[in-house]
C-alpha cells in the first residue's frame, strides 16, 4: 500500500503561520519576515551555506519574536484563531488517512499543527513539525537592547530581490551581496554568540533535508518503498523531499508551487481547493503512477507532468506563481 505525505501550508492551509505571527507582534513584521525569508533563500539555494537548510527562517526570527513579547500561550491562541484551510481539506484529510497512510511534514511551528490536528481529528503522531519553546528562554535587558538595534538595522535595509537566473553569489550585484553578508554577520556571528542565540543553535526547523529525512522515516517504519510514496509540496523547503520521491520513481507533486517546487517535482497541479487530493490518491492506489500519467484533467483543477522544455517550463512557472499569489495572497504567495 502506498503512503501520502503533504507539506501543510499551501497544499492544506492558506496560512503562513510564522509570517502572520511576525506581522501581528513585530512592528513592520511583514517586511521583516520577507527580508529574512529572502535571506533564507539565498543561504539555502544560492550560497548553499554548509549546515544551513531551507526553512531555517523559522529559527532566525525567534530571537526577534521573543524580543517583541512572543510566548507559548500567545502562539497557541494566535494559531487557533487564524487557521484557514484550503476549501475541502477539513473533510477530505480524514478520508485520505482512511484509504492510505497519510502524513503531514511541515516546517511550521508545532502549536499551529496542533490546531490543525484538533479541528480535523488528524493524529499528531502522523505529523512532523518544528518544536519550539519560547518560555524556557530568558531575554536579558542587555541583549534586548542589542536585538532592538539589529531589528532597526534589518528593517532599514533595501528590499532583497534576486535576478531569477541567479544560481551563485557571483551572479548577484555587489550592493546586494554586501547586504546579505551583513545579515550573515548579524545572525551567525552576533546573535549566534548571545544567550538568546540558543534559538539559532538548538532549534531544528523541519525543512529541506529534514523533510526528506521524515519521508525516509515513514518509508522505513511502514516498509513502503519510495516508489510507492506520494509527496506534495509547494516551496523551497520541499525541494529535497520532492527530489527524493521523484528520483525513486514515486509521485512528486508541486501544488500551486513556486519555481523551487516546480524545479524538483515531476507533476504539477493548480487548484483553489483540495478535492483533487482524494481523486489523485484513489487513482494512485488503484492504478499506480502510470494511472496518474494517463490522468485527464477535471474542470475544477489543472494537473499534468512538468514539461522538460525550458521555455515551456518557464511559462508554467509564471502561470503557477501567479495562480499561487491569487490563492494565497500576493505577499505569502511570493515567499520562497
Amino acid at each position: 500500500m502506498p503512503f501520502l505525505a503533504f507539506d501543510c501550508e499551501g497544499p492544506l492551509t492558506l496560512n503562513d503561520n510564522a509570517f502572520e505571527y511576525c506581522k501581528a507582534i513585530i512592528p513592520k513584521g511583514d517586511y521583516f519576515f520577507k527580508q529574512i525569508s529572502r535571506f533564507d533563500d539565498y543561504l539555502a539555494d544560492i550560497k548553499k551555506k554548509e549546515g544551513y537548510k531551507a526553512g531555517d527562517t523559522l529559527k532566525l526570527i525567534l530571537p526577534f519574536l521573543k524580543l517583541f513579547g512572543a510566548n507559548n500561550k500567545s502562539l497557541r491562541e494566535f494559531s487557533k484563531k487564524t487557521l484557514i484551510f484550503l476549501p475541502k481539506i477539513p473533510e477530505n484529510l480524514p478520508k485520505l488517512n482512511k484509504i492510505l497512510p497519510t502524513f503531514i511534514i511541515s516546517t511550521s511551528y508545532k502549536p499551529y499543527l496542533e490546531a490543525l490536528a484538533e479541528v480535523t481529528n488528524f493524529p499528531m503522531d502522523h505529523i512532523f513539525c518544528t518544536e519550539i519553546d519560547f518560555d524556557k528562554v530568558k531575554l536579558s535587558s542587555e541583549e534586548a537592547k542589542i536585538l532592538k538595534k539589529l531589528y532597526e538595522e534589518i528593517i532599514s535595509l533595501p528590499e532583497i530581490d534576486f535576478p531569477k537566473d541567479a544560481t551563485l553569489p557571483s551572479d548577484l550585484p555587489l550592493d546586494l551581496l554586501s547586504i546579505l553578508d551583513r545579515l550573515e554577520e548579524i545572525f551567525f556571528n552576533i546573535i549566534w554568540n548571545l544567550d538568546i542565540g540558543i534559538f539559532l543553535r538548538e532549534v531544528n526547523p523541519i525543512g529541506g533535508s529534514e523533510k526528506a529525512k521524515a519521508c525516509e522515516m515513514i518509508s522505513k517504519e511502514l516498509s513502503i518503498p519510495f516508489s510507492e510514496g506520494f509527496y506534495t509540496g509547494d516551496s523551497i523547503t520541499d525541494m529535497q523531499a520532492l527530489n527524493l520521491i521523484k528520483e525513486n520513481k514515486g509521485v512528486a507533486l508541486s501544488f500551486n508551487g513556486n519555481r523551487y517546487a516546480l524545479r524538483s517535482a515531476e507533476f504539477y497541479a493548480l487548484s483553489r481547493e483540495g478535492s483533487l487530493f482524494l481523486d489523485l490518491a484513489k487513482i494512485f492506489l488503484e492504478k499506480g503512477k502510470e494511472g496518474l500519467e494517463k490522468y485527464e484533467n477535471f474542470e475544477e483543477y489543472e494537473f499534468g507532468k512538468i514539461p522538460e522544455d525550458l521555455k515551456v517550463f518557464e511559462k508554467l512557472v509564471e502561470k503557477s506563481e501567479n495562480f499561487r499569489k491569487k490563492v494565497r495572497g500576493e505577499i505569502i504567495g511570493g515567499l520562497g
